[in-house]
């Protein structure tokens, strides 16, 4: 009997450990108290910061390795960037306060894609959270800048908001992301991984 009341116990505990972790990366992220906001279709200058061509879109991608929302995230970007990468720059923009390696950034997230360190990049595009994109324009302005996804592991076709940025991008239409979700921040705080 002692056996059976300590295994519900440890399987209560268990379950609320995960519930409160899921209902925990479902919060919005705090917006910071110095934060400017950037809008869409305002000019991103980034040639210095960003190796890319300037005939193909750039997908900036914000990414934290000690971020569990960006570790989650990992499986879609990657499929974002096989499926895309032929007519759009990718590259992760790493925001944290450790030093990484490029290399260690490129193993973690499994693809061979420019890496940069440069914290105001985020700033530049109104990014406060990871894992995050941000989609600009051959124009050099921002088209988009949001979730990747409403589901936590980026696998609700319906709410595949980055995907369905590129995709309206690459046709040369409005955006056509208008939910409030895709555009309120889900995630860790930067430079430090909280939430």
């Amino acid at each position: 009997m002692f056996i059976v009341g300590w295994l519900a116990v440890l399987t209560c505990a268990v379950a609320a450990v995960f519930w409160y972790n899921d209902w925990k990366f479902q919060l919005p992220t705090p917006v910071p108290l110095n934060y400017k906001p950037v809008a869409n279709g305002e000019r991103i200058a980034l040639k210095s910061k960003v190796p890319h061509q300037s005939d193909k879109p750039l997908f900036l991608h914000f990414y934290n390795p000690h971020c569990p929302c960006s570790r989650f995230n990992k499986k879609h970007f990657r499929d974002l960037v096989r499926n895309y990468g032929q007519n759009v720059d990718f590259v992760v923009v790493v925001l944290s306060d450790e030093k990484y390696s490029v290399e260690y950034i490129q193993d973690k997230i499994g693809l061979d894609i420019p890496v940069i360190f440069d914290q105001t990049v985020a700033e530049q595009c109104g990014v406060y959270s990871t894992p995050q994109a941000a989609i600009i324009g051959t124009d050099e302005k921002l088209y988009y800048r949001g979730n990747y996804n409403a589901s936590r592991y980026c696998t609700e076709e319906k709410t595949a908001y980055a995907k369905i940025a590129i995709d309206g991008l690459l046709s040369s239409q409005a955006l056509q992301v208008v939910n409030v979700q895709a555009m309120k921040s889900y995630g860790c705080t930067i430079p430090l991984c909280k939430n």
